[in-house]
């Protein structure tokens, strides 16, 4: 399955945790330090963001959720 490719910040954040739980990956494009970078997100029971820094875990659907609108890959739909 090829991953679902993004740009930082333009994606429903339920979306991308929708298609993580599927068993897809998901590539953020997003800047740091003034460069371009992919952060690759992906799902086996935990949850990880590998960012060009280091790689983040999470046990919860909501702990990547905070995880993603804090780092800004995501956005949140108003309800």
């Amino acid at each position: 399955m090829e991953p679902l490719v993004v740009d930082a910040g333009e994606t429903d954040i339920e979306q991308l945790l929708d298609a993580l739980e599927s068993g897809r990956r998901v590539v953020v494009r997003t800047e740091f330090l003034g460069s371009d970078h992919e952060v690759t997100l992906r799902y086996d029971g935990i949850w990880y963001c590998d960012t060009p820094t280091r790689l983040h875990k999470h046990d919860s659907r909501e702990e990547m959720r905070s995880c993603l609108l804090e780092q800004g890959y995501g956005q949140e739909t108003p309800e």
